[in-house]
């Protein structure tokens, strides 16, 4: 392996890392060379992403290693799984940076928030690219770190409460991870990425043990990824601004839980000794209650974000659900949606940022004849929900197509029930947003209008979102195409978890 090779995968977490100190010794004045600092380091992360990528496909390995104690190493290592992941954090954190430089124009502290933001990359793409068990709490932790300053940057109360939630949760999460992982580093040492082979050699008296550390690391893990009951912290979270929102649902947070789930499963476990230790079933029900549950709860919420929150805690559950599913169709399902639901839910909070700084819009009954006033943000949204929803062509219908192909395939067709139930209630709380943006007539001025002289919003704002619904109509009309999400999620199940 070349010495480039080795120094690839700790090159693209550092652009992120160097961005953050760069922009936190950065003057609060210093406008310009700030956007430079944060635009420069997300284009190179994204082309530093893309030849990983590539050379990922042609299998070229990417490996960096280092020994902290005997027995411990700290391992980056790009896989076809960690790249999804990686693509996904890469792409997205360029559009949100674009889209928080317009939405902070004239707010305080941007040094602060863009220093943390990176930091937040930085740890999102070390959990993507970590090699082992022990890489990844790291970066995990530090993840919960770096996001905590995000969620109170506005500063107020119910910010300091919210964040104060946000550490309960997440600190608690982090302590039972630590014990999951302990466990297993006692039973079987270190814990290599490597399609469960690290556990297979274990007695069948570990068994017992193993299944208790299981559960805590799903705990753990399900805190970020917001499952029944432990996703309390995400809706009290939207107080933070529409940036950060679209930075804890599609890019870093969630996706790091749910992420580190299929991680679990297939390359600490391995699904077939999973499902011989019976976990994959309970795991399974788990996904549909949270699926139903976020759904049913996000019909009764009247605040547009934190709808948006409780969709979140159904739609991301869509991944653990593929995870559960016993078969490489229902996997693909899963993974996909990784990417899917990225897309299209940080469309659908970019547009919920544009009515909030153009219109001073942030309840559903304020939207009355917002299609008109602002018909291109209005285009986007309608294109992430109907994806949310499922409508063909758009990503969502590939993702709910595949998981219930692999719900029939694996035996388990009660889960098409819950797909349809989710679908009808995602349209039953998505539908009534779209018929007052474009079919009821504003009653009222608007709460607090900004650009006037502009048919929609500022282009810092508008690009992103019309750019992000683009991708997820694409990602849905050319599914079948080479380097397609759904491309790349098959190559993960072909190359790493199918003998």
């Amino acid at each position: 392996m070349s010495t480039f090779n080795t120094l690839l995968p700790p090159l693209v977490v550092c652009t992120s890392l160097l961005a953050a100190l760069g922009i936190f010794l950065l003057k609060e004045h210093r406008h310009g060379l700030r956007t430079v600092f944060n635009l420069s380091a997300a284009v190179l992360k994204l082309a530093l992403v893309t030849w990983m990528a590539i050379g990922v496909l042609g299998e070229v390995k990417y490996e960096f290693r280092y020994t902290l104690l005997t027995g411990v190493d700290f391992v980056l290592r790009a896989d076809a799984l960690g790249i999804m992941f990686t693509g996904l954090s890469s792409v997205l954190w360029l559009f949100t940076t674009i889209y928080a430089i317009g939405y902070l124009e004239n707010a305080p502290n941007r040094s602060r928030f863009f220093g943390f933001f990176s930091l937040c990359v930085a740890s999102t793409v070390g959990i993507a690219l970590s090699g082992n068990l022990l890489t990844f709490f790291l970066f995990y932790e530090l993840l919960t770190l770096s996001t905590y300053p995000l969620v109170v940057h506005r500063g107020t109360e119910k910010a300091l409460r919210a964040g104060r939630t946000y550490l309960a949760y997440t600190l608690g999460g982090g302590a039972v991870l630590l014990l999951g992982v302990a466990i297993l580093y006692a039973i079987a040492g270190e814990i290599e990425f490597a399609a469960g082979t690290a556990l297979r050699h274990l007695d069948a008296s570990w068994h017992p043990l193993l299944m208790v550390a299981f559960a805590l690391l799903v705990f753990g893990l399900g805190v970020k990824a917001a499952l029944l009951p432990l996703h309390g912290w995400l809706p009290t979270a939207m107080v933070a601004p529409a940036p950060v929102s679209a930075l804890l649902h599609a890019v870093a947070v969630v996706k790091a839980g749910a992420f580190g789930i299929v991680r679990v499963v297939y390359d600490v476990f391995g699904i077939d000794f999973a499902y011989q230790l019976g976990l994959l079933q309970p795991l399974a029900w788990l996904a549909c209650a949270t699926i139903l549950y976020g759904s049913v709860r996000a019909l009764a919420q009247t605040d547009l974000k934190r709808r948006l929150a409780f969709s979140t805690v159904s739609q991301v559950s869509y991944v653990v659900l593929g995870t559960a599913l016993f078969g490489p169709v229902g996997t693909v399902g899963g993974l996909v949606h990784l990417l899917h639901q990225g897309l299209m839910k940080i469309t659908l909070f970019f547009c919920a940022g544009n009515y909030a700084e153009t219109l001073g819009v942030h309840r559903i009954d304020e939207l009355d004849g917002a299609g008109r006033r602002m018909p291109a943000t209005s285009l986007a949204f309608t294109l992430g929900a109907f994806g949310m929803i499922g409508v063909p062509p758009l990503a969502g219908f590939v993702t709910k197509w595949y998981l219930g192909i692999g719900a029939l395939d694996a035996g388990m067709g009660w889960v098409i029930i819950v797909l349809v139930a989710s679908s009808l209630l995602n349209a039953a709380y998505f539908l009534p947003i779209l018929y007052r943006i474009w079919f009821s007539e504003q009653r009222a001025p608007w709460p607090d209008e900004h650009f006037r002289d502009r048919r929609d919003t500022h282009p810092w704002l508008l690009l992103p979102a019309l750019t992000t619904a683009g991708l997820s109509v694409a990602a849905g009309l050319l599914a079948g195409m080479p380097s397609s999400p759904l491309y790349w999620a098959e190559v993960v199940v072909l190359r790493e978890y199918i003998p």
